[in-house]
């Protein structure tokens, strides 16, 4: 259910190079996109990964874990998709991908978090993410100042998990101790929440993660530029032709809707491979409103209100049969329909086609229409 995905924006002046210039423009955060039963359920691959990774199951550059030896570093990364190298190496390396050297393929769990923020509006359908680095911190871990490298296209985005944590802005940002950083702007990252970067906020700032008060799970997505992607790269076809979920017009509302068997046997495994949320989600606001943007002293960024999405007025309980045909009509394949329940017809299955051939046929439809929330009553509307 898309739509209750919520989006915010954000403004902080300052002074560069003689003119007040938003700093944070081109930044968006999208709360309630990952459900608690979901996150659980890619932190918990996530630690699957880091066994790996310590048993020597993973390629050589997809696992790094350096010895902690002062406060700040001891971050954990793993990549997949691409080797990025993040400093000089011992091969004389500069910061940037390395194309002559592989790192193991996105898992399928982490590509279907890619293809439900794509299908749900988050990210860009014109800038599919193609390779992550997966950051496990334990307490006082943090990311330094950066600007994210240009081998990679904007937008780019991070997903958070297990704890909150604050990301820092500035023009000026300055190490002022291990793990200790000081800029003007201060956005807090709630748990299940996506920050997609692009703009001033990307490409004019700097930005970092100050050492984090306890354990915390982040993933990066990027894509990588067509002129520097691996030697060995191929693009993957479960995240070639994304698209995302059409909003339809506001149809009529006149009676109560048709529960649906077909969503009431599905189990929480189904939904998640399915990309689909678990039937608590459906009900229960997310914990963490847009609304909750911590001010700090050294913080004045504030949220921009978007204008409220076109949505439908009521979410799908509608069993697929229920949804194409109205009851007496689904007996009598003969009778004509009703001129606006056809349109509506008309119009979902225009939606449905919208998606590959592969993707319905492991995709629940009555799952993908809840997205939409529609409803049409057993005799039709008149």
């Amino acid at each position: 259910m898309f739509q209750k995905v919520r989006k915010q924006r954000f403004e902080h002046r300052e002074k560069i190079q003689g003119k007040y210039i938003n700093i944070l423009e081109g930044l968006e955060l999208h709360t309630g996109v990952f459900s608690e039963s979901e996150q659980r359920r890619i932190v918990d691959y996530v630690f699957h990964l880091r066994d790996l990774g310590r048993a020597g199951r993973l390629r050589k550059r997809t696992y790094s874990e350096p010895q902690k030896w002062m406060r700040g570093k001891g971050r954990i990364i793993i990549q997949c998709g691409c080797c990025y190298n993040f400093a000089y190496d011992n091969e004389g390396n500069p910061s940037m991908i390395i194309r002559h050297d592989e790192v193991d393929p996105i898992p399928p769990i982490i590509k279907r978090m890619i293809q439900k923020m794509v299908l749900w509006h988050v990210l860009s359908a014109n800038c599919v993410p193609n390779s992550c680095i997966i950051n496990i911190y334990e307490k006082e871990d943090c990311i330094p100042t950066h600007i994210d490298h240009h081998d990679f296209l904007r937008s780019f985005s991070t997903v958070s998990f297990i704890s909150e944590c604050n990301i820092l802005f500035g023009s000026d940002l300055r190490t002022i101790g291990p793990g200790e950083f000081r800029g003007s702007a201060e956005i807090p990252l709630p748990l299940g929440s996506v920050l997609v970067l692009k703009g001033n906020g990307a490409d004019l700032v700097r930005h970092c993660i100050p050492g984090v008060p306890r354990r915390r799970v982040s993933i990066t997505f990027r894509k990588m530029d067509d002129s520097k992607t691996s030697f060995g790269y191929r693009p993957d076809p479960d995240l070639e032709g994304l698209r995302p979920l059409e909003k339809l017009a506001r149809l009529p509302h006149r009676s109560r809707s048709i529960p649906s068997p077909a969503l009431k046997s599905l189990d929480p495994v189904s939904r998640i491979e399915a990309i689909s949320l678990d039937p608590a989600s459906r009900s229960t606001p997310s914990p963490f409103p847009p609304s909750r943007v911590r001010q700090s002293s050294r913080s004045i960024a504030r949220p921009l209100l978007p204008a409220r999405p076109l949505l439908l007025e009521a979410p799908l309980r509608n069993s697929l049969a229920g949804l194409f045909l109205p009851r007496a009509l689904a007996r009598d394949s003969s009778a004509s329909l009703p001129r606006s329940t056809e349109a509506a017809r008309i119009l979902l299955l225009t939606q449905l086609q919208l998606l590959s051939k592969d993707f319905l046929s492991v995709f629940p439809w009555d799952v993908f229409l809840g997205f939409g929330g529609i409803q049409i009553p057993p005799d039709g509307w008149d």
